[in-house]
């Protein structure tokens, strides 16, 4: 006997998911945007897929310049936190600004909590009291509209220099954590400190070197041949091979319990007290401007290739964005998982019809459903993550080619900043070392009036910052 379902009660069902259909379309301006739910879902599918790879690469930056041993715990809470925070982020654009650009930890940054900062002698949680500082300044920033100043402050030759540079000291961390480079101290510690060769070539001898150059190799293949998800997929296919020749293993017992204990993992009482008030100020501005121009630099060339900017290349409502954007770096450091930041892959939703804040919903829910990943963290290698943080960093470093290089005011300081980010292991010293030469190649050329007031404020604590160490013996006692 075939069971009969009362037209009235099943229409009304219907009825009702329409009406959310029409409500989130109306929300999100898709007929102003000519898309659908449906190119709108799959677009977040997109993006999520060629982004869930920071889940473990971010666990794995932070966990090696952390110290954790492979096996440690707080290697999968860093994965839960990422793909945590990451997820209401996202989700978080989406709803506020309208735009379809997803959030995550960002890389170059996380790189600098785990191997600059902590080399300058600040605990983890005081790196992430660091980045939570750098927030709360970059929001203060925004709210007074203070945020675009200073960007148009920097010339825009250091501004890609500092974006190239951050590209070349993720590479070199990627080739290191690959076993191919070694520095002649342990861990890497800036030139100063280091008394040692600074960096030696240890050829292929042992499988795990071996494990990362297949990995490299499958990146690129996949990245040349224009695969989606080809930084996950490497990263997987990689973690296989590695266990099945030893490199890593599977835990005798793994939870699948969400393990959150990252959170709140910040420490501001001893951020002055490690690095002096100077030093303090100096490294959160030079963290501060690679989040700024990162952002900015993302948000214009997705809205440009999606259609929603204006003309002059301008973007509507982007105060809501910076504003997201700049919370979730603070939000970043208050999870202990690094500073949060609009992602260039977010073109890759936008390739595949993405219009509006939905595609970042479904990415963002996306992500918190990857919460449940987080426990494999344990198993992947570093030489599993090596091979895309090599990519990345090259991708990053193609910036170089739009530096004008033949004009030394803007060649010479643009390779002292990349060139030094990745010798002396320190971001700081390289953006300090680009603006005091290209002020100084300024006032030589008496090209003062092409100075902003600002950069002569910042250079000045730049000078400071390097002379630090010296000034004292000069005051009295």
């Amino acid at each position: 006997m075939a069971l009969i379902v009362p037209r009235g009660r099943s229409a009304g069902r219907e009825g009702r998911v329409l009406k959310r259909v029409d409500a989130i379309a109306s929300y999100f301006k898709f007929s102003e945007r000519a898309t659908s739910l449906a190119t709108e879902a799959r677009a977040g599918l997109t993006t999520f897929m060629v982004m869930v790879y920071i889940v473990f690469l971010n666990s794995g930056i932070l966990g090696d310049g952390f110290g954790l041993a492979a096996d440690d715990p707080m290697r999968i809470a860093l994965s839960a936190g990422t793909a945590l925070i990451a997820g209401i982020m996202t989700i978080a654009m989406g709803v506020v600004a309208n735009y379809p650009f997803a959030l995550a930890a960002g890389l170059g940054i996380n790189a600098i909590v785990a191997f600059s900062l902590t080399a300058r002698g600040l605990s983890p949680a005081g790196a992430m009291g660091v980045i939570v500082l750098e927030g709360v300044v970059v929001i203060l920033l925004v709210a007074v509209g203070f945020r675009e100043a200073v960007m148009n402050a920097v010339p825009l030759s250091l501004k890609r220099a500092i974006g190239a540079g951050i590209g070349l000291f993720i590479l070199f961390i990627g080739f290191a954590n690959g076993g191919l480079i070694k520095s002649g101290c342990s861990p890497f510690v800036p030139l100063p400190v280091c008394a040692g060769t600074l960096v030696t070539v240890s050829f292929p001898t042992t499988i795990a070197q071996f494990v990362f150059l297949f990995g490299l190799a499958l990146t690129i293949i996949l990245w040349v041949m224009k695969i989606r998800a080809a930084l996950v997929i490497s990263i997987i296919v990689t973690t296989i091979v590695a266990l099945a020749t030893g490199v890593t293993s599977i835990p005798g017992t793994m939870t699948w319990s969400p393990n959150f204990s990252t959170l709140g993992q910040f420490d501001l009482g001893n951020v002055f007290t490690v690095l002096g008030p100077l030093t303090a100020i100096l490294v959160i501005f030079a963290i501060m401007l690679t989040d700024f121009f990162d952002t900015m630099g993302t948000v214009t060339g997705v809205a440009a290739e999606a259609g929603l900017a204006d003309e002059d290349g301008s973007v509507p409502g982007v105060g809501r964005v910076l504003m997201v954007d700049s919370v979730a770096a603070a939000v970043g450091g208050l999870a202990g998982v690094s500073s949060n930041t609009t992602y260039i892959e977010s073109a890759a939703g936008v390739a595949e019809g993405g219009r509006t804040g939905f595609t970042s919903v479904v990415t963002g829910v996306l992500f918190l459903l990857a919460i449940l990943l987080a426990p494999l963290a344990g198993i992947i290698p570093s030489q599993a993550t090596a091979p895309a943080l090599v990519l990345v960093g090259y991708l990053m470093f193609t910036q170089v080619k739009d530096i004008n290089v033949g004009e030394l005011d803007d060649g010479l300081p643009a390779l002292l900043t990349m060139m030094l980010m990745p010798l002396t292991y320190d971001i700081t010293v390289g953006i300090g070392a680009g603006f005091i030469t290209w002020v100084l190649i300024k006032v030589i050329r008496g090209k003062v009036a092409e100075v902003h007031p600002l950069m002569w404020i910042v250079t000045l604590g730049f000078v400071i910052f390097f002379l630090q160490a010296w000034i004292p013996q000069f005051l009295p006692k």
